[in-house]
């Protein structure tokens, strides 16, 4: 059965990420949190599952391999969180403490080990249930120079939505 607080979620989610980005959170013993602008929420496997492209140089990649577990914490409003959520998608967590750099303060999530952050307006909570990798070579040409320049390609994480909230 699908928990509908997802759909009710989804929306504002995929609006965040499109506009701004949101916060995706992995690691446990010493969470990171990236700034995530692609993403996609749908059914796969009779299952609510948000898919969450991370490149493979990323130390939150690092972290999703490791525990397999994430949360996405998403700004209820469109201005909220401007400046951290820039840090955090330009900062790497293996060089810096994100969440004293941006004055983020991280909560315990529900049904997971890995924190949410503090002040947004809903949560995602996921357990990655398979990954893919990108292939480069099966995009057309634009995408792959416009996007992968470097060749620096996406594993996609398709995490099962545990639970879903709001503030």
């Amino acid at each position: 059965m699908i928990n509908k607080e997802v759909f009710n979620w989804a929306g504002l989610a995929l609006e965040r990420m499109a506009a701004r980005g949101v916060f995706l959170t992995a690691g446990s013993e010493k969470p990171n949190t990236m700034t995530m602008g692609w993403g996609s929420i749908s059914v796969y496997w009779g299952r609510p599952v948000f898919i969450a492209p991370v490149r493979k140089s990323r130390y939150t990649f690092e972290l999703l391999e490791k525990y397999g577990d994430f949360t996405l914490s998403v700004p209820a409003e469109a201005n909220d969180f401007i400046e951290q959520l820039k840090l955090c998608g330009s900062r790497s967590g293996r060089d810096c403490d994100k969440y004293a750099a941006a004055g983020l303060e991280l909560n315990p999530s529900k049904e997971i080990e890995v924190p949410v952050i503090k002040g947004c307006g809903a949560y995602f909570e996921c357990r990655t249930i398979y990954t893919e990798d990108i292939i480069i070579e099966k995009l057309p040409a634009e995408l792959q120079k416009a996007c992968y320049p470097q060749g620096d390609c996406h594993r996609l994480y398709y995490g099962q939505i545990l639970a879903c909230y709001g503030d």
